[in-house]
């Protein structure tokens, strides 16, 4: 979780993603945030994040980011 807190503020300094419970309706992950997100978390996590995997349920929170990510791990 800390290596996704640090991809976080590197995209959105700044921002208390611990507290942030979501993160597009509040408007702090735009389009091109989670792109740029989900490039960076494939690199340092070495998962494919898949085109079905881009849906907001998946970038509410920093939990449901992670979430994601160890399911792209299994």
């Amino acid at each position: 979780m800390e290596d996704l807190l640090r991809i976080l503020n590197e995209v959105k300094p700044g921002v208390d993603f611990t507290k942030e419970d979501d993160l597009i309706e509040s408007g702090i992950l735009d389009s091109l945030s989670i792109i740029q997100l989900v490039t960076k978390i494939s690199d340092e996590f070495d998962v494919e994040i898949t085109p079905l995997d881009l849906v907001p349920e998946n970038f509410k929170s920093a939990e449901t980011i992670y979430e994601m990510i160890q399911n792209a791990e299994d």
